[in-house]
């Protein structure tokens, strides 16, 4: 499973329904859960972003299918990162 790390930004519409933003992610992880993704952890920030999404998806096309999902609820938009743990730099780096 590869993880990946989203930042959130509410659209004007999810600004306009903030109380609804946790029930929109218990909603998120079930349709996730769906794909084969693990959602980590979710986190409502301050700041630039207004949330972090961490989850583990199969593969990169699973990952956007995902995003492309929740963007095209209009709620939120998205800046999706593929991580790697140290672990993984060690494969990659060849040590």
């Amino acid at each position: 499973m590869a993880t990946f790390i989203a930042l959130i930004r509410e659209t004007r519409e999810g600004e306009t329904h903030i109380a609804d933003s946790v029930s929109r992610a218990a909603s998120f992880q079930k349709e996730a859960s769906s794909l084969g993704i693990t959602v980590k952890d979710i986190y409502w920030t301050l700041g630039q972003y207004d949330g972090v999404l961490v989850f583990d998806a199969p593969d990169d096309e699973t990952a956007a299918a995902a995003m492309v999902k929740l963007m095209a609820k209009g709620a939120v938009r998205t800046h999706t990162l593929r991580a790697f743990t140290a672990e993984d730099m060690k494969k990659i780096l060849g040590h």
